[in-house]
């Protein structure tokens, strides 16, 4: 008989066992507990399972607390109320997650504050002014953790608006001067790059302008006291280029380079129908450091002609040619320097040449886009042009390069060995990073510290600091990398982000990717890795090695998302 009792109060509780488990499982309080500490890419195993067991403890000791309550009576409102602040306080720890912070002790802290510990079972219960005055303390808690997290987020929203706003290596639409414009088009210029900032003196003997017309339009001729290379942006034009009694017509589509010695007078034509011609101009002026000017032969008024300039008994002598009939001849322009052409005026001028053999040598234009990538695969490709390429960019010491970003990639982090990096976002959009060591908090904030400090010195002592230069990036802006400064650039999940680059002082320089299979960190020595991060070399080896690709890579929302789907596989 004994046994028999034995047997089935064996039966009774086994069976309370599984119905227990099986409450567990369908708990979606429970399960969604469990699955946040399982997503944690920050936690190691460890922290996962001592996660999961403070879930399945906060849950064991609810539904002790609900059979008490249910014994005492009107018990469900208290436990309706715990799992909702529990719940509550979660979702702010998620939301602190998102600014890369650890989860675990907001977790730990929503345990104490709506839990009930192991000692919290019948006839250990605390009074009920103690459970008020947790409860109390819980609220406040999360209230505090709330308010710092707005103010924070503020904070980030106004650093970020003032680091961009004082940013001297960006430039949007508005910094363009507009050096002349017509109904047809217009031909723009950013001002000295000296005068923005003196960290950008290294390129103040060079400008970025930027040449736009309407499709069947003809920009007259001119010369300039500087030297300049055209890449062709978008559209399909012809460029005629006179020297030294000959004439060379260049057809030209997108991702023709062309270089216009100073003095060459040169015109062209937009011969397309209906796409805008746009042309990227880095000028170097040959005169005056950092100043050129444009000077119009053939015109009137508007453009004027430098001729109008002479007087008139000296033009007469010159063209043997009376006053009346110059007047007449220099009076009519008035359209400005692009005006509208027929379609036989442009077929016409569409690549005819005459005079003999191209006095520059067998270089007409070479096009970027005919050369192999420097480096491409599934993120983005990036095109480079140099010496070897085209004669012309040893003369101005330059390289030229086209990076093509796929939407949601990004490109480096790396940095110019020598060459500085003028670039100019041809479509797209997205946002820059770069570290900069010039920017020092007190100059950027008016003595308050913004963005994070690094290579500080130990003893109490401090190095050299870097600042986070960031700014967004589209269609139309420009920015300036200088030697040796980290910048990364990556393309927002809309579009793609493409960027054309004139890299100035282009001789002899490297491109060392930080990031990737082939970044500096992995061509060190173990020691060398053990001793600079004073941290195992095995586990420095495993970060920097981790990264497959190169040059080009997933950007952060990407990654993140592709972490997460792994995580939840």
């Amino acid at each position: 008989m004994a046994l028999k009792a034995s047997l089935a109060a064996l039966s009774l509780l086994s069976l309370s066992l599984v119905l227990a488990v099986a409450s567990a499982k369908q708990d979606p309080e429970l399960k969604q507990c469990r699955h946040q500490c399982k997503v944690q890419q920050q936690f190691t195993e460890e922290q996962k399972r001592q996660c999961e067991q403070r879930c399945d403890d906060y849950y064991r000791q609810k539904q002790e607390r609900e059979r008490e309550e249910g014994r005492e009576g009107g018990g469900q409102r208290s436990v309706e109320d715990d799992r909702k602040k529990l719940k509550e306080c979660q979702q702010q720890c998620e939301r602190r997650e998102q600014k890369g912070r650890s989860r675990e002790q907001c977790q730990q802290r929503c345990v104490e504050a709506y839990g009930r510990k192991e000692e919290d079972q019948p006839g250990k219960r605390r009074g009920k002014e103690e459970e008020e005055e947790k409860e109390k303390r819980g609220r406040k808690w999360v209230s505090e953790r709330y308010e710092e997290e707005e103010e924070e987020e503020e904070e980030e929203q106004e650093r970020e608006g003032r680091e961009e706003s004082d940013n001297p290596y960006v430039f949007e639409t508005e910094h363009f001067k507009t050096q002349f414009e017509t109904e047809h088009g217009r031909d723009l210029v950013l001002p000295e790059f000296g005068k923005r900032s003196k960290f950008l003196r290294g390129v103040e003997n060079f400008r970025l302008g930027l040449l736009e017309t309407d499709p069947q339009t003809f920009v007259v001729p001119s010369h300039r006291d500087a030297d300049a290379l055209l890449f062709i942006v978008k559209g399909r034009g012809t460029i005629t280029l006179v020297r030294e009694n000959k004439r060379h017509s260049i057809n030209v589509e997108e991702g023709d380079i062309v270089k216009v010695e100073a003095g060459t007078p040169v015109y062209m034509i937009n011969r397309d129908r209906n796409q805008k011609l746009v042309v990227a101009k880095l000028i170097k002026p040959v005169n005056l450091p950092g100043h050129f000017e444009k000077f119009y032969g053939a015109g009137g008024q508007n453009p004027e002609s430098f001729y109008t300039a002479f007087s008139w008994e000296v033009l007469e002598a010159a063209l043997k040619t009376d006053r009346n009939k110059l007047e007449r001849l220099f009076g009519q322009q008035q359209q400005g320097a692009i005006v509208k052409a027929s379609r036989e005026q442009i077929e016409a001028l569409s690549g005819r040449e005459e005079g003999g053999r191209w006095p520059f040598g067998s270089s007409r234009s070479f096009n970027l886009f005919d050369k192999r990538p420097f480096q491409a695969n599934r993120h983005g490709q990036l095109y480079i042009a140099d010496r070897e390429d085209l004669r012309e960019l040893e003369d101005m010491d330059v390289m030229i390069s086209f990076a093509n970003i796929t939407k949601g990639s990004m490109i480096g982090p790396y940095y110019n060995s020598r060459a500085t990096k003028i670039s100019f976002v041809t479509e797209g959009e997205g946002y820059l990073e770069m570290a900069c060591p010039h920017l020092s908090p007190s100059q950027r904030r008016g003595g308050r510290s913004s963005g994070r400090q690094h290579h500080r010195g130990g003893g109490g002592g401090q190095t050299q600091g870097f600042q986070k230069v960031r700014a967004r990036l589209r269609r139309g802006s420009a920015f300036i990398a200088p030697v040796g400064h980290p910048v990364a650039a990556i393309a927002s999940r809309n579009s793609n982000l493409q960027i054309v680059c004139f890299e100035v002082n282009a001789e002899n320089n490297v491109k060392y990717p930080l990031a990737g299979r082939r970044n500096i960190i992995n061509l060190m020595e173990r020691e060398a890795k053990e001793l600079a991060f004073n941290f195992p070399s095995r586990d420095v080896e495993r970060i920097f090695r981790s990264q497959e690709e190169d040059f080009f890579f997933a950007g952060p929302e990407e990654w993140r998302e592709g972490e997460r789907g792994y995580a939840d596989e």
